[in-house]
């Protein structure tokens, strides 16, 4: 079973980090919702959630991918994270899966993992990134980068990830029963 990680930073949005989680699960990969800053994380629309653990204690463990959602605050405390830094190091260096949705692909941009290739992410943001081919689809797979657009791109985003994965086939028939289109 392929392991996920998708880390929950404070200020973080809702449907972007939990419908992606579910979507996942749904497929049967292990997801697991690690708080950056503990177990207990509230996100951008004053919704709490219980982690299933704090990012210290898996920041080390080998995940097949690598999840950030966006909401702001929430990206901006990613970016700030020295521990968020070491694990997308270590998926860089082990050829792992990175994705990114709303405004999180900044911090992917900031670390130089956009440089030569094409992203989406929410509308405006783009343009501190200067020079990046943005192009604004719902969501973009390039090589082992998935990003997406913003909150009415979960369903998007979340299939980029498991066509990443290798369970296109299987999301597109679990879309089916979700009626998703």
């Amino acid at each position: 079973m392929k392991k996920v990680l998708l880390i929950l930073a404070e200020g973080f949005e809702e449907i972007e980090a939990l419908g992606t989680a579910d979507v996942l699960r749904r497929l049967d990969f292990a997801v697991t919702l690690a708080g950056l800053n503990g177990r207990n994380v509230t996100g951008a629309h004053r919704m709490a959630v219980t982690a299933d653990t704090a990012l210290e204690n898996v920041v080390n463990e080998e995940f097949d991918a690598v999840i950030l959602p966006g909401g702001m605050p929430g990206a901006a405390n990613l970016d700030k994270s020295p521990l968020v830094d070491e694990v997308l190091k270590n998926a860089v260096a082990g050829n792992k899966v990175i994705g990114a949705i709303c405004a999180a692909p900044f911090v992917l941009a900031k670390r130089g993992l956009l440089k030569d290739g094409k992203f989406t992410m929410y509308p405006g943001f783009e343009a501190e990134l200067g020079g990046l081919t943005y192009t604004a689809a719902p969501a973009e797979t390039d090589g082992r980068i998935v990003t997406g657009k913003g909150p009415g791109a979960v369903f998007a985003f979340a299939g980029a990830l498991a066509g990443a994965l290798g369970k296109a086939q299987e999301c597109e028939e679990l879309y089916k029963g979700m009626f998703i289109d």
